[in-house]
């Protein structure tokens, strides 16, 4: 078909190559689309919320949200352009506006879809965050709302001092250190399993490789994944470490194993020594020490610390879970740690 084709038109050049580059600028060009088609439909929601609260407001500086207006104006919108004009979509589009008032702040690098989730978040350093990791990481509609169900932020949050739970969450996680892609509790609720549940180590590994697009995005950003039961030979001895990862962003290796029980002193010495042999044996010229996760049901604070003491910075033990925190726990624990920072500098 390409040999006639050119013997026809007389152009040397394959017939295949042209099809592959109508394709290319097609579907660029409904991409191209699609974006400007979002980007009108952020400014036009903004614009009518600002019509709205203009209105409501009247010249005054304040005024009081009544639902009888959103109500009217459900009714004759709908009646007027159809679906897309209820009252709890212009309830949003008001919102948007609010939160939103000055148009510039507007992120044309979301959707609509993207912000009608955003301002589901009451609190504005909640909503801060995810509005700024959703452009830095590029999620997509459907992982932000798992992020947001998770409670990522306040998982971020609850390792962190005061300044840093702020600049968290007016700048998204700034990946620039081994505790930037660490947090204190995973989440793996998309594994689904029930509870009350008996799981194996090995059963959960191969489960999360099995989901390992939603584990990579549980991970956060820059994880690669490298391989399952990494083996290594040190004195005659084998040993494997559960699970592999390169990370692109600080360019090493994450090495993690995997506890159905509460870790103990003794899994903190092998990860180090994990940690040691990659360092030494692995790693290439351009990458930097390994990074070493131990993730436990359960874990012991004090006998973490002690068996921990002295040792390797760039080893952590945290906690996982099968099922969605309760937010409104998490919430209170970050609040009451803010609070103390704010009675301990008031004090010193």
């Amino acid at each position: 078909m390409d040999k006639s084709i050119a013997r026809i038109t007389g152009n040397p050049k394959p017939y295949n190559t042209l099809v592959q580059q109508i394709s290319i600028e097609f579907v660029q060009g409904q991409q191209r689309a699609m974006a400007a088609v979002h980007n009108c439909l952020v400014d036009t929601y903004w614009k009518i919320g600002q019509y709205i609260v203009e209105f409501e407001q009247q010249g005054k500086e304040k005024a009081v949200y009544g639902s009888a207006l959103l109500e009217n104006l459900s009714r004759d919108l709908k009646l007027l352009h159809g679906k897309g004009f209820s009252r709890s979509n212009l309830n949003y589009m008001r919102q948007f506006y609010l939160k939103y008032p000055i148009c510039e702040t507007v992120s044309h690098k979301l959707s609509w879809s993207h912000y009608f989730e955003i301002l589901k978040i009451e609190d504005d350093l909640e909503r801060s965050f995810y509005e700024k990791q959703t452009q830095l990481e590029n999620w997509s509609v459907a992982e932000l709302k798992r992020q947001k169900d998770s409670g990522l932020f306040l998982r971020l949050a609850l390792s962190k001092e005061k300044e840093k739970v702020l600049q968290l969450a007016k700048h998204g996680q700034i990946i620039e250190s081994p505790e930037d892609v660490v947090k204190d509790l995973y989440v793996f609720e998309f594994l689904k399993i029930p509870e009350p549940y008996n799981i194996s180590e090995t059963e959960l590994e191969m489960r999360l490789l099995d989901n390992l697009q939603s584990f990579l995005l549980e991970l956060g950003k820059g994880f690669t994944f490298v391989g399952r039961q990494f083996r290594m030979t040190i004195n005659n001895t084998p040993f494997r470490v559960d699970l592999v990862f390169y990370h692109r962003i600080l360019r090493c290796f994450v090495l993690i194993d995997l506890k159905i029980r509460e870790v103990k002193h003794n899994d903190v010495g092998q990860m180090n020594m994990y940690m040691g042999y990659f360092a030494n044996e692995e790693n290439v010229e351009g990458d930097n020490p390994p990074i070493g996760i131990i993730l436990s049901k359960e874990k012991d604070e004090l006998l973490v610390e002690y068996a921990t003491y002295g040792m390797n910075s760039q080893l952590f033990v945290s906690k996982y879970q099968l099922y969605l925190p309760n937010q409104e726990e998490l919430k209170q624990l970050i609040y009451n740690y803010l609070e103390r920072e704010k009675e301990f500098e008031t004090i010193n």
